[in-house]
């Protein structure tokens, strides 16, 4: 499972995965997923990345390439990327956000957090009913004289393969070491972590087969137009990346935008910035989010101009930074 180059980055939020994974814990449906099953001859045709398994706001949020060649079966996400990531990083993987009032270049400003589940209690507030929470390890820590909280690792759970796994795992941590109404809950919780993980059926898909790219762009925006909005960036880039000729567009941009953002002490713009900066700067009259105006002649434009629009907005950023 990969993802193609019109897919945008990830973006959720450490509550929005949280929510998710108590949506699952509830037996709440998430969606249907989209997959696009490409055929081996179309491998080299197309740019593909990996799922980000460990989020790092600053150092890790661009999703690597990958090469599917060698690969009998490559199924590409067209909808549900945010959705399969942020449940890769709650079972297998971290998430490193910046503390409030840090320096984004201090490295101490951005601890790894794994997602945990408080077996013992339910969710103090809010709709959601689990309290699913991203801690780091000393936060997750066992408090003897707190019996309000056990964080359980949710990764964990897969190394349970039996439910006499979590039985074990309730005797030997829980039960005797914990009021009686928190076994209980305990025991109804991980059993139903187990279940949605192990047993029950949760993703529904649909699988097209097509082999034209202009196809799989259409039905990519329609779907991706319906809940929340693809962002003018985030279109801008699929389509740019589609249309270059010379150039890897996600990647010339992702990298200057990290390029800008370590310029002095520091910035945090993001690639919608640069996107639209292009847009000012190689001089288009109409620059409305219409997706016919993301054809190729466009497209080519920018390409050609990029190396001037990295030198001003460069010069700019220095400028600002001094």
């Amino acid at each position: 499972y990969i993802l193609p180059s019109i897919q945008r980055e990830f973006t959720w939020s450490t509550s929005q995965i949280e929510q998710l994974f108590d949506s699952l814990m509830q037996e709440y449906p998430i969606g249907a997923f989209l997959f696009w099953e490409l055929p081996q001859s179309k491998y080299g045709d197309y740019e593909f990345y990996s799922f980000l398994q460990n989020y790092h706001e600053r150092n890790a949020r661009h999703n690597p390439k990958t090469n599917p060649s060698g690969s009998e079966k490559v199924m590409a996400v067209l909808d549900g990327q945010q959705r399969l990531t942020s449940l890769y990083i709650g079972l297998k993987g971290t998430y490193a956000y910046k503390i409030p009032h840090k320096q984004w270049n201090n490295d101490s400003a951005f601890p790894k957090r794994k997602l945990y589940l408080n077996v013992v209690e339910p969710a103090p507030e809010g709709d959601n009913k689990y309290d699913f929470r991203f801690l780091t390890a000393e936060e997750a820590k066992i408090d003897p004289d707190d019996q309000g909280h056990y964080w359980f690792e949710v990764g964990k759970i897969l190394k349970m393969s039996e439910l006499s796994d979590v039985t074990d795992f309730l005797i030997n941590n829980i039960l005797y070491a914990y009021p009686k109404e928190c076994g209980t809950f305990a025991n109804k919780t991980l059993s139903q972590l187990f279940k949605v993980i192990h047993t029950q059926p949760i993703i529904s898909y649909h699988k097209d087969r097509t082999e034209e790219l202009d196809k799989v762009l259409n039905i990519f925006i329609r779907v991706n137009s319906g809940g929340t909005p693809l962002s003018y960036s985030d279109l801008l880039l699929s389509i740019a990346t589609a249309q270059w000729e010379t150039l890897d567009a996600r990647e010339e941009i992702t990298e200057f935008v990290d390029e800008l953002n370590s310029i002095g002490r520091g910035f945090n713009v993001n690639k919608d910035f640069v996107l639209k900066s292009s847009l000012v700067l190689t001089d288009f009259r109409n620059i409305a989010f219409k997706v016919d105006n993301f054809n190729k002649a466009n497209m080519l434009k920018i390409e050609d101009n990029w190396q001037t629009i990295k030198t001003a907005l460069y010069s700019a950023f220095t400028l600002v930074s001094s």
